[in-house]
């Protein structure tokens, strides 16, 4: 059995990337919510239905449903050989229930690994994001600007670059505020279990965050 990982850290921190890093250097699957619930939704399934529903109104998918979805992905084939956990568990309910899926199929996390990444500097990474009209890469005016200044720089492309609308800061400081209070708790709660391990990553790029990543994967066993 691979590792099984769970992802943990701010909105803009950057786990997102690192993620799908880790899940290639360990040739797992990279499980994201959010790719899960736009799969659903494309290929017009019940939960795809159910999750439609709750879009449309505004609100959050509730951690019910959220659980049954991930549950259901962890079944499959690719997954036993370990897996990347990108966008959940976002809440303590369901950090417990993961924790009790797993129990009941003789499994358990081996690590969370928490890219850790002051608000001040997320604030300044995202309100520098941008993302191209017309391709949809995205950007960051401070860290990685276009070639082409305020056009993408994609070959073939000369979509304009836009900033998203939550990208404004007075919603990231909203989501990080959100991100506190939720999600947070999560960090403690892996970490009484003692499988959590903080990434610093302060004025770091990918690249810098990734190798203190490998040192972690290495410890682990990780071949």
């Amino acid at each position: 059995m691979g590792l099984r990982i769970v992802m943990l850290g701010a909105p803009g921190a950057g786990k997102g990337t690192q993620a799908v890093r880790i899940a290639q250097r360990l040739q797992v699957p990279h499980i994201s919510t959010g790719d899960i619930f736009r799969a659903h939704l494309k290929e017009g399934t019940e939960i795809g239905r159910e999750v439609q529903q709750y879009l449309d109104a505004g609100r959050l998918v509730p951690d019910e449903l959220t659980c049954t979805i991930v549950a259901d992905r962890l079944q499959d084939p690719d997954c036993r050989n370990g897996y990347v956990l990108d966008g959940f568990p976002r809440s303590l309910p369901q950090a417990e229930a993961l924790t009790k899926l797993l129990e009941e199929r003789g499994g358990r996390i081996d690590m969370a690994i928490n890219i850790n990444v002051p608000d001040e500097e997320i604030v300044e990474r995202l309100t520098a994001r941008r993302s191209c009209s017309e391709c949809g890469k995205i950007f960051n005016m401070k860290f990685s600007p276009s070639a082409n200044g305020d056009r993408c720089d994609a070959p073939g492309c000369h979509g304009m670059l836009e900033r998203r609308t939550d990208d404004a800061e007075d919603t990231i400081r909203e989501r990080l505020r959100v991100y506190h209070e939720t999600t947070e708790p999560i960090i403690g709660y892996y970490d009484n279990q003692g499988i959590l391990r903080t990434v610093p990553a302060a004025q770091t790029g990918p690249d810098g965050v990734f190798k203190k990543v490998e040192e972690l994967l290495e410890s682990a066993g990780a071949a």
